[in-house]
C-alpha cells in the first residue's frame, strides 16, 4: 500500500500545480527539459522555473540520499525522516498559495517559491522510493510504469498462444516474477491517476486547501513509519 500511497500523492500533488501554476509538472521534470532545450528557438513564460526545475529537482533528490545514509548509520527511521521532509515541503507549498494565490504569472516571486517547494517535495519522494522503495515502481514516472505494465502484460499473455509457432512461451519461473510486478505496476498506476483526478477536483473546488488531504496522507504514512520503525 505505500507504493500506492505515494503515487496516488505525487498525482494529486501534480494535479494542483498543473492547475495553478500554469500547466506546471512536478512529478517529473522530463518537460523541463525540453523546455530548458527549446528556449533559444521557442521562449514562453514560466522559462525560469521550468529551467530551475531540473536542478532544484536533483539537489531534493541529493538532500533526500543523504538524510537516508545519515538515519540509517544512526539506525533511525530513514523512511519517516524523508517523509516528514517532504511534508514540511508540501506544507510550505500550501502556505504560499494560500497566502498569494492566485498568481498572477508563473515566474512571480510567489508562484517562484511555491513551485520549487512542490518540485523540491516531489524530488525527495522521487528518491526515497528509489532508494528505500526494495524494488517498487516509481510513483513518480507514470512512463516507465506503464512501459514496465506493457512489457509484463505481454508476458503474461504469451503463454496463452504456445500453439502458435511463432511466439515462444516465457518460462513459469519468469512468469512468477512478473506477476506480482505486474500487479503492483497496476496499482502505482491506478494511484497515480486516481491522485490526480480527487487533486484536480479538490483545487477546482477548495483551491490551495484542498492540498490538504495529500499532506494528511503523508502524516499518515510517516507516523506509521515511526511506529513500525521501519529503515
Amino acid at each position: 500500500m505505500l507504493a500506492y500511497a505515494l503515487s496516488f500523492v505525487a498525482g494529486y500533488v501534480d494535479a494542483c500545480t498543473f492547475l495553478a501554476l500554469f500547466g506546471m509538472f512536478v512529478a517529473q521534470v522530463t518537460g523541463s527539459f525540453v523546455t530548458a532545450g527549446a528556449a533559444p528557438v521557442a521562449p514562453e513564460a514560466g522559462l525560469i522555473i521550468k529551467t530551475l526545475a531540473v536542478p532544484v529537482f536533483m539537489i531534493a533528490g541529493a538532500a533526500a540520499t543523504i538524510l537516508v545514509s545519515v538515519t540509517r548509520r544512526l539506525g533511525r527511521s530513514a523512511w519517516a525522516w524523508t517523509l516528514g521532509l517532504e511534508i514540511l515541503l508540501l506544507t510550505a507549498f500550501l502556505w504560499i498559495g494560500v497566502r498569494y494565490s492566485p498568481f498572477r504569472a508563473p515566474d512571480q516571486p510567489a508562484a517562484l517559491m511555491a513551485g520549487l517547494c512542490a518540485l523540491a517535495a516531489m524530488g525527495v519522494q522521487s528518491a526515497s522510493v528509489r532508494l528505500l522503495g526494495q524494488g517498487m515502481p516509481s510513483s513518480n514516472v507514470m512512463t516507465t510504469n506503464t512501459t514496465q505494465f506493457a512489457i509484463d502484460a505481454t508476458h503474461l499473455l504469451l503463454p496463452r498462444f504456445r500453439a502458435s509457432a511463432a511466439v515462444t512461451s516465457v518460462p513459469d519461473l519468469e512468469t512468477e516474477k512478473t506477476r506480482p510486478r505486474f500487479a503492483e505496476t497496476a496499482r502505482v498506476m491506478i494511484g497515480f491517476f486516481v491522485g490526480v483526478a480527487l487533486g484536480a477536483l479538490a483545487y477546482r473546488q477548495f483551491g490551495f486547501t484542498g492540498l490538504a488531504p495529500a499532506i494528511l496522507v503523508l502524516l499518515g504514512l510517516f507516523v506509521a513509519a515511526l511506529l513500525r520503525g521501519v529503515s
